[in-house]
């Protein structure tokens, strides 16, 4: 998996005469000393002499005129409504330092400057100035341009330009991308005289850059939240037809459960193969046009509608006709089964127990999208049987004959968790087996990966993932060449991805990749009259894997566990009848078997004998979901009086996701206290 190009190396400025030289003797046609040249320098060159660049230029193409300036601003108004306050803060940052930072399009033309105003002249000079292209083709080799054409931050010093003119100069660069789609909206770039050069200036322009993009991040978040808040209602109505919603920019961001099926039938009738990924699909129109100008020929104009909210275009809802029912062919002789065809979705989902119609309405979402191979992202508390869901919708789709691979993100380091979901080839590290080792990915070929907390991947491994699931290849660490790689995406979170996107610690992109489908699943305090049934069948379930005999459960026992507030939900109430079942003397399983603090009217609050007071149920600033996990996780640090590795086994994660979620909820020092204060 290339996490990084090797060979790219800082300028350094003491090899200027010889690069001087190899420039010389590269236009003359001479060989020339090539451990003076950088491979992207040297790669560069060669661009710019094939594309027939003047080498002699001493300045850039003339600035474009106002009008056509103030034409271009405007079509790039968020990139500078994202960059403003940057670039303000350059403005002081860079006063003294005898540069200027430059803001350009994806084209390389510039559209502000801030900096040191001693270098106006000089700039000026260079047509360093707004209007102006710095593109490769119009300024040879140069920070700017070679960036947009690498595509990666680029640090260009003095002899190392292409143009004699510019030679005097030093810059670094860095693109700035569309969090979205990867395309490049402009460039960051930091420019000054040679006696200026600083190599930080090269980390200075790769977090300028990040600022900037994760402003854009938010921006186009606050219009995707508009726009499917407007269109939840339709998502989530109960009609056949499928409903895909597309951005202001025409790209595929949510669809309801009918929408894959119904994209399929009508592909099909046409003959034309059909679009592997729903977030694959892509509309088009111009600027002012509230529909698009060019349609795919399977899709009719009277299915759109635009989505426009206070005069401003959010995007555009298309809607599919759903499936209709078609009479059944019936071999001679034979007459067809009760509900053949759906058996195997059927049998699927009988594993998960309980009537409640919250649950039934989850679990008629999860029959509709167990068919298609659309990703689905599970929503729950921790402990409600997201990965029950998981392996559910395994067993009701084409892939259920495929391997099914889970893996919690939560429970390794970030090189772990690289190695667990890309695999390594022999000698990629230290410490790696002989033969490499297969990734989770890989693993799940032609199956289910199902990645439960998803919300705890380290964020720089995000777009490697998200690579994965948008070119089909996979790189295992260490190798070169691309693995094909086709499996169905189940993810699982207890967090509001929403809320961590906002908070800069999940990638916009990697989000709605994953959420193209969502299921809620419901805490157990929401269906307690399926506590009576969902305990009895734990009874039977867990006498039979330990040897015992079930026993019934009193009414009274009844009764406690539906008075229960279950912040653990099925895991907890799990672990409850478990330990019943191991404690019981009677033949009976009643309200005195069940654990003093289940039982305790405050219904759920914590409570340690003669030890310090615990925090409060609720705390302001968390959402019901993280309330509710908090209290779970305290109830856990008592009973286990502070072993953190009980805590972890108990409530199904691991070690290092118990201290990480302590750290999150602010519970750092209930270790010490759980242990001091021993019942």
């Amino acid at each position: 998996m290339p996490f990084g190009r090797p060979g790219q190396k800082f300028s350094v400025p003491e090899n200027d005469e010889k690069v001087m030289a190899s420039w010389e003797k590269f236009l003359g046609g001479d060989a020339f000393d090539s451990d003076a040249l950088r491979r992207l320098v040297d790669d560069s060159w060669r661009r710019c002499l094939s594309n027939s660049v003047d080498p002699q230029r001493a300045q850039a193409p003339p600035p474009m005129r106002e009008d056509s300036l103030h034409s271009l601003r405007d079509d790039c108004r968020e990139l500078l409504e994202a960059s403003q306050p940057v670039m303000a803060s350059a403005r002081e940052l860079l006063a003294e330092t005898g540069t200027v930072m430059v803001l350009t399009d994806g084209a390389g033309v510039i559209l502000n400057l801030e900096g040191d105003p001693r270098l106006r002249d000089a700039a000026a000079n260079i047509h360093l100035l707004s209007g102006a292209s710095w593109s490769e083709l119009a300024c040879g080799t140069n920070a700017i341009g070679t960036a947009i054409e690498v595509g990666q931050p680029v640090q260009i010093h003095s002899a190392e330009h292409y143009c004699s003119g510019i030679k005097r100069w030093s810059c670094s660069a860095n693109v700035i991308r569309d969090p979205y789609d990867g395309t490049i909206l402009g460039v960051i770039d930091v420019s000054g005289l040679s006696d200026t050069f600083n190599r930080h200036s090269l980390a200075l322009v790769v977090a300028t850059a990040g600022r900037i993009e994760n402003r854009l991040a938010q921006h186009e978040m606050g219009f995707r939240l508009r726009l499917l808040d407007h269109c939840m209602d339709r998502l989530s109505g109960a009609a056949a037809d499928g409903v895909i919603v597309f951005d202001r920019r025409g790209r595929a961001v949510k669809a309801n459960g009918a929408a894959t099926d119904a994209l399929v039938d009508l592909q099909r009738q046409r003959g034309e193969p059909p679009a592997s990924e729903l977030s694959r699909l892509r509309l088009s129109w111009r600027e002012e046009a509230d529909l698009p100008d060019e349609l795919p020929s399977w899709m009719r104009p009277e299915w759109l509608e635009p989505v426009v909210k206070d005069g401003e275009r959010l995007g555009v809802l298309l809607r599919l006709p759903g499936r209709r029912a078609a009479p059944s062919r019936v071999l001679p002789g034979r007459e067809p089964a009760s509900g053949e065809e759906g058996r195997a979705e059927d049998g699927a989902f009988a594993r998960i127990v309980g009537e409640a119609a919250i649950l039934r309405q989850a679990v008629g979402r999860a029959r509709q999208l167990g068919k298609s191979r659309a990703p689905v992202l599970l929503l729950g508390e921790t402990g409600v049987g997201k990965d029950v869901f998981a392996q559910c919708l395994h067993g009701a789709s084409a892939a259920r004959n495929g391997a099914f691979v889970a893996l919690n993100c939560g429970g390794f380091s970030r090189e772990l968790l690289t190695s667990e979901l890309f695999g390594y080839v022999e000698g990629a590290f230290t410490g790696a087996r002989r033969g490499g080792m297969v990734g989770k990915i890989e693993a799940a070929d032609g199956g289910t990966l199902f990645l439960d907390e998803i919300g705890e991947m380290p964020k720089d491994l995000q777009p490697h993932f998200l690579r994965v699931l948008e070119s089909g290849e996979l790189y295992r660490v260490g190798e070169t060449r691309p693995r094909k790689v086709n499996f169905r995406l189940v993810a699982a979170t207890n967090r509001d991805l929403r809320s961590e996107v906002e908070a800069g610690r999940f990638r916009m992109d990697l989000f709605y990749r994953v959420a193209v489908t969502s299921i809620a699943i419901p805490a157990l305090r929401e269906r307690a009259s399926d506590i009576p049934l969902l305990a009895a069948h734990l009874v039977r379930e867990l006498a039979r894997r330990q040897g015992l005999e079930p026993r019934p459960l009193s009414p009274g026992a009844i009764d406690a566990l539906q008075a229960y507030a279950w912040p653990g939900n099925v895991r907890e109430l799990r672990n409850v009848i478990e330990g019943m079942l191991l404690t019981a003397e009677g033949e009976e399983l009643t309200e005195a078997d069940i654990p003093d603090e289940i039982r305790s009217p405050a219904g759920g609050a914590v409570v340690v004998s003669a030890g310090p007071a615990m925090p409060p149920e609720c705390r302001p600033g968390l959402t019901g979901m993280e309330n509710a996990e908090r209290v779970a996780l305290l109830r856990a640090m008592q009973a286990h009086r502070g072993n953190l590795t009980a805590v972890a086994r108990d409530l199904g994660i691991a070690k290092s996701t118990v201290y990480a979620k302590l750290r999150r909820f602010g519970l750092e020092n209930i270790i010490g206290e759980t242990r001091r204060f021993q019942i």
